[in-house]
């Protein structure tokens, strides 16, 4: 299944019409779908596309030349093959001379392996032959530190080069929704919270079952997380070793984060490193989008503030450490039901309460249109001493929306929109002006807070709502 992504397609689809020379890098982590989205691109369209694996390089002009023999009508490529980079990009951009080709360089850094000075060679190429062509020379890989260092970075031979770039990341909760057409939203959101946005591990799971229900669910996560043999079991692991150096070290980091150690000190302390240390590991992990640091959105210098907390930023990786490794010893011995029934059962209600923070924060950020007024500039939440407000915005027309969300298994009634007003009233002064309050519930609203909700115009969103 493919979903969404139009904006990238359409970018794609601007360059493709240009009449010059294009040269662009998409990069991601594995699974969000980049080869997925170059296929969409180019299937339609006069194209190579080569997918790049762990062999030498001999090997991989083989099989590009006998790629190329499938799309280039030439019968002299029928009984020559290529015997370097240089040679092979010079035919491609002469194939390109008149009429628009695309070729995609697929796990780019697999390319690199055995040959460390290709970036060289493709910067020359660009300099003397590429530039001046048809070419649309696409470059993807799914190491993100690789791409960013050896490709983008100002130090790269190719720095410069690119006519655009793109790091394609997860899906929305919303998009992610769309691999569950017959769900609830509720049973989406229970998705969503497990798997994140990651397009590979939604459409296993979709695959498995058209009619989804929570029993469904638990049964998924039991097969593919919670078994050795599961798609999802050991994914952590290669997504760790495909970017990093120390794996353990950083397993060690997401355990700590994910068990409840927010603040560095905290995570410090768990692990039995040095902060300093600690910091610079984070840092890895916040460019690679698997960690995020969090300030209260009333802070004035967020970059210095000491009350940043640290929380994993994908869903599935949250997941993954916070009950799938922890219980790994008697997931191995056979204990999937066990694990589900006595490990997350208990606790899934208070996980999710978290998600449904993030995923509500993602509504009023994306589609505040279908029931906000007031574009928000800026969305977050407010914590400090006692005060927690899940939800605090600050909108264009100088408004304030202050949210709470309710991951329950009851309406939500008048004791909470008292509390938020409550809570409202202790923020600093600048957030005070046109103060605006919107409550999300899982499982709807009691009659009287409706009833209030129509009177002093708060908005109400159920989970319907989101999607």
């Amino acid at each position: 299944m493919f979903v969404n992504r139009h904006q990238e397609l359409a970018a794609l689809e601007r360059m493709f019409q240009s009449e010059v020379a294009e040269f662009f890098v998409l990069y991601g982590r594995r699974r969000v779908g980049k080869t997925e989205l170059l296929w969409q691109f180019c299937k339609d369209k006069r194209s190579i596309y080569f997918l790049a694996s762990q062999l030498k390089e001999r090997d991989h002009l083989e099989q590009l030349t006998e790629t190329a023999r499938h799309v280039v009508n030439d019968p002299l490529l029928q009984s020559l093959a290529f015997n370097d980079w240089e040679s092979a990009l010079i035919y491609f951009a002469q194939q390109a001379g008149e009429e628009r080709l695309v070729l995609v360089l697929d796990e780019f850094q697999y390319l690199c392996e055995d040959n460390a000075a290709l970036p060289s060679l493709i910067q020359r190429f660009w300099d003397l032959h590429g530039k001046n062509s048809k070419l649309f020379l696409i470059l993807c890989g799914s190491q993100v530190s690789f791409m960013e260092r050896e490709v983008l970075a100002e130090r790269s031979p190719l720095y410069g080069r690119r006519t655009g770039q793109l790091r394609l990341m997860p899906l929305s909760y919303r998009d992610s929704g769309c691999f569950f057409p017959e769900c609830p939203a509720k049973e989406k959101l229970i998705a969503y919270g497990v798997l994140g946005g990651i397009p590979a591990y939604l459409n296993q799971f979709a695959l498995r079952s058209s009619n989804y229900s929570q029993r469904v669910l638990e049964q998924h996560i039991k097969n593919e997380l919670l078994t050795p043999q599961g798609y999802l079991f050991d994914e952590v692991n290669f997504l760790l070793r495909t970017e990093l150096r120390e794996p353990r070290t950083y397993a060690s980091l997401l355990h700590a984060i994910a068990g409840g150690a927010t603040r560095l000190n905290e995570i410090s302390q768990r692990v039995g490193l040095d902060a300093t240390s600690v910091n610079k590991y984070l840092s890895v992990l916040r460019e690679l989008g698997l960690v995020k640091r969090e300030t209260p959105i009333t802070e004035r210098a967020p970059q210095k503030s000491k009350r940043g907390l640290y929380k994993i930023a994908d869903n599935y990786i949250k997941f993954w450490f916070r009950f799938v490794l922890p219980n790994r010893s008697l997931i191995e011995s056979g204990n999937a039901e066990l694990v589900y029934k006595q490990m997350i059962a208990p606790n899934f209600s208070h996980y999710m309460g978290e998600i449904f923070e993030d995923v509500c924060r993602q509504y009023i950020s994306l589609y505040w249109k279908e029931k906000l007024r007031g574009a928000p500039k800026q969305v977050g939440a407010h914590w400090g001493g006692n005060l927690e407000i899940d939800i605090l915005t600050e909108n264009v027309d100088e408004s304030h929306w202050f949210g709470e969300c309710k991951w329950w298994s009851a309406p939500v009634g008048e004791n909470v929109l008292n509390h938020l007003i409550e809570n409202a009233a202790k923020v600093p002064d600048q957030w005070q002006r046109n103060r605006r309050y919107i409550l999300f519930s899982a499982d709807g609203f009691t009659d009287a807070l409706k009833e209030r909700a129509k009177e002093e115009h708060i908005c109400l969103i159920e989970v319907n709502d989101l999607f």
